[in-house]
């Protein structure tokens, strides 16, 4: 068996009003994330951590913020498609750990839904997705509220 391992990271700004998407499951709160797609930040790291576990490059090449086709949408269909390159790809998922870098709101009680909506997407199970949030103690960008981020490692194999 061969093992490869990838990390993604991913930042986008928070503005008042519009929805606030994160690992495909909508969150209430008063801002909402500035994105090409729908910003989600978790999916967005992931699939960067995917592709690159895999050698398939980065989420700007395969889905360009230049192309119409991906203004609005879902990062759901985005991990989708995802999915497909690894498999083509004869890779599997050994597992995926991230971190949402965010002051507020608190996630925590979204995480079930979040690693079921992304085993589900990648037709995995459950226990191989981990999720975590920090906050920045106030600090920076994303500690004044002003953006939110995620990070992502993928092992894939390959038998």
């Amino acid at each position: 068996m061969k093992f490869r391992v990838g990390i993604g990271f991913d930042i986008h700004l928070l503005q008042e009003g519009g929805s606030l998407v994160i690992g495909g499951v909508p969150i209430p709160f008063e801002k909402g994330l500035v994105g090409h797609s729908d910003g989600d930040v978790l999916l967005h790291a992931i699939i960067d951590a995917l592709l690159g576990a895999c050698g398939q490059g980065n989420i700007g090449e395969k889905f360009p913020d230049t192309d119409s086709r991906f203004s609005g949408v879902a990062s759901t269909e985005l991990l989708k498609n995802t999915a497909d390159i690894i498999r083509q790809s004869g890779y599997k998922i050994s597992n995926i750990d991230s971190n949402i870098l965010a002051e507020r709101p608190k996630l925590l009680s979204y995480f079930r839904s979040m690693k079921e909506e992304i085993a589900e997407v990648l037709e995995i199970s459950e226990d191989l997705v981990h999720i975590k949030a920090k906050t920045m103690e106030q600090l920076g960008a994303i500690g004044s509220e002003q953006a939110m981020a995620a990070q992502a490692v993928a092992l894939v194999f390959i038998d």
